[in-house]
Formats: C-alpha cells, sequence, structure tokens
C-alpha cells in the first residue's frame, strides 16, 4: 500500500509542475484532464501525509516516552496513546481511497420513475419518491431537470423522467435502481386497510459521446402533440418528440420541453443513457459473481426497499438496514440511508480484495 501512495503522491506532484508549464497552460482540453486527475488524488495524497505524519509522531514519542523527565514522559505517554488509536484509523481510510473507482461515479444520472403494482397508488408513490428525490437533490446543491413526465388522474406520475446535475451525482444515487416498495393506507381507503403498492426506479448515469457513439441513421424520429393525464391533448402544435433506435428497439419520447427542439435534446440525452446502461448491464452480466457482490446494480424487478408508514419505518432489504425516520426520510433526509449503502459498498469490495 505504502508503495502504491508513494507513487500517487509523485504524479501529483508531476500534475502541479505540469500545470506551471505555459505550453499545456494554452490546451484547454489537456489541462482540464490533468486539473481533473489531480483533483481525483487530493484527497488520497492529504489523507497520506497525514499517515505519514503520525507515523513519523509515533516514532518521536515512543522516544519522548523514555525520557527522564517524568512530565515529559507522561505527556510523551498520553499523546503516544492517541496517536496509536488514530494510525489504524487511518489506514482503513486510506485503503477505502484507494479502492478502484466507479468510472461513472463523477456523472450526472437520469432518473426514471414508473408507478407499478398497485394502479393509483403506485402513481401516487411514484410522485412521493420523486419529491423524496428532488429535495435531497435541493440538500446537496444539485440542479434537478424534468425531461419527461406522464401525470396520472389521481396524483403523482405513471412515468417520470428527469437528470440530476451536479458533483459526483452518480457515486451517491447509483443505489437507487429497483423496485420500491410502499405500505399505508391510501386515501381512498374507507376501512382503514393497509395497502402495499410499487413503484419501479431506474437511475442510468449521463452517457456522452465517449461512452456511447449515437449514430442517427439508426434513430428514427417522430413528432405528435403533446398529452396530459388521461390522454387528452394539451396544445394544438405538435412539439412532443419520440425517438426509436431501430437496432435495439428501445423508444423514448419527451414533451415536457419548451419546444420540439428541448424535447428531440433532451430525448435524444435519455436514449443515449439508455443505450449506455444496456451496455454495462450486458457486461456485468458477463462479470456475473462481481456482479452479485455490488449493491448499485440492482434491475427495476428486484425489491429492495419498504416504506411503512403505519410504522414510520424504512427498511434496505439488501443490507438488512432499517430506520424509524420515514417522514423525514420522504423529506430528502436520505444521508443515513446513502451512507449505510456506501459503507457496506466499500466493505464488500474490501473483503473481495483480500480474498
Amino acid at each position: 500500500m505504502l508503495n502504491r501512495l508513494q507513487i500517487i503522491e509523485e504524479r501529483y506532484n508531476k500534475i502541479q509542475e505540469m500545470l506551471q508549464d505555459g505550453e499545456i497552460v494554452k490546451d484547454v482540453k489537456k489541462m482540464t484532464s490533468l486539473m481533473k486527475e489531480m483533483r481525483s488524488l487530493e484527497k488520497i495524497v492529504e489523507k497520506y501525509h497525514d499517515y505519514r505524519d503520525t507515523s513519523e509522531q509515533i516514532k518521536e514519542l515512543k522516544i519522548m516516552a523514555k525520557d527522564s523527565d517524568p512530565e515529559i514522559s507522561e505527556m510523551a505517554e498520553a499523546e503516544l496513546a492517541n496517536a496509536e488509536v488514530k494510525l489504524p484509523k487511518l489506514e482503513e481510510e486510506l485503503k477505502i481511497l484507494l479502492l478502484p473507482k466507479d468510472p461513472n461515479d463523477e456523472k450526472n444520472v437520469i432518473f426514471e420513475i414508473r408507478g407499478a403494482a398497485g394502479g393509483d397508488e403506485g402513481n401516487i408513490f411514484a410522485g412521493d419518491l420523486f419529491r423524496m428525490y428532488t429535495r435531497y437533490a435541493e440538500s446537496r446543491g444539485w440542479k434537478v431537470e424534468v425531461l419527461s413526465a406522464e401525470e396520472a388522474d389521481l396524483g403523482g406520475f405513471s412515468k417520470i423522467e428527469f437528470m440530476v446535475e451536479g458533483d459526483n451525482v452518480y457515486s451517491f444515487m447509483k443505489y437507487e435502481s429497483g423496485a420500491h416498495r410502499v405500505q399505508r393506507v391510501p386515501e381512498t381507503e374507507s376501512a382503514g386497510r393497509i395497502h402495499t403498492s410499487t413503484a419501479t426506479v431506474l437511475v442510468m448515469p449521463e452517457a456522452d459521446e465517449v461512452d456511447v457513439e449515437l449514430n442517427m441513421e439508426d434513430v428514427r424520429v417522430d413528432i405528435f402533440c403533446s398529452s396530459g393525464p388521461g390522454g387528452q391533448s394539451v396544445n394544438t402544435t405538435k412539439s412532443a418528440v419520440r425517438v426509436t433506435h431501430i437496432p435495439t428497439g428501445i423508444v423514448v419520447s419527451c414533451q415536457d420541453g419548451k419546444s420540439q427542439h428541448e424535447n428531440k435534446a433532451n430525448a435524444l440525452k435519455v436514449l443515449q443513457a439508455r443505450l449506455y446502461d444496456k451496455i454495462t448491464q450486458e457486461r456485468l452480466e458477463k462479470e456475473g459473481k462481481e456482479r452479485l457482490s455490488k449493491i448499485g446494480h440492482g434491475d427495476r424487478s428486484e425489491k429492495i426497499r419498504t416504506y411503512n408508514y403505519p410504522q414510520n419505518r424504512v427498511t434496505d432489504h439488501r443490507i438488512g438496514f432499517t430506520i424509524q425516520q420515514l417522514d423525514r426520510v420522504m423529506e430528502g433526509k436520505m444521508d443515513p440511508i446513502i451512507e449505510a449503502l456506501v459503507s457496506e459498498d466499500q466493505k464488500r469490495a474490501l473483503s473481495g480484495q483480500t480474498e
């Protein structure tokens, strides 16, 4: 591990030198790439310096603890005890920082939420989930943009697609794909019985041209009138756009933009993300065992979480995590759940490296 850390530190210092080079400063693409790499190494280097300083401090304190002056010896022993507790913690933090990074972690994401089992109640719950994710995004300073929405007659959405933009969005949101189950008494239930409904969530990293080269000759574009709940036409101009990727049969429709041009751009953005997600899932299928060890790659049929309103409880079934704060979670205070998932993912990755 120390050898790897030394190599990383050398690379970090080299990048700092390169960024002083006038020729590189003129090359915007090269400079941007180097700055991005430097930021990715910065936390590791800082933690390594802390680890190295603490190791040196322990050596010095061990010598001071043998000093003939009792006051110096006692002070050194107290500081030594603290440093010896700190060092293994720093070592564990470094191991986590050195884990292979998911190449998509820094990307924006495209969400798709659909009402599933439970009819109207499933659609209403899909709306609740959209609100939850929106509130969480706001708390982190991320931007949310609705790309396409199919509102349901009694509230919520039969389907909604939206983009979340910000720092490292995918690293936090990649655990949300799967079936989300709600247990509560619907407002329309006169007998007070608890109903179980579901909504499905799909989280896709935003794809760029490097990830997926989209050949427009493979794409059919159809223009039609936008529609609202129940399928009624909401305007007379043909601004809604449907794009079909002929080789895969993937279809994406967008109608919530201000213009046909905006809807087409959004539809192509979602299509690219779907194609990239398809490629990623196929790769994970081949890897098999590795996929089973990860948390963030469930498909929409996998039941990942239950939201129980009578008990104010949220349970994530993948890691056996339960929190009695459903009211807070639905207001976007998702940090305890996300942190538990990240921690478990890191633990599995560490155990996989040591097997």
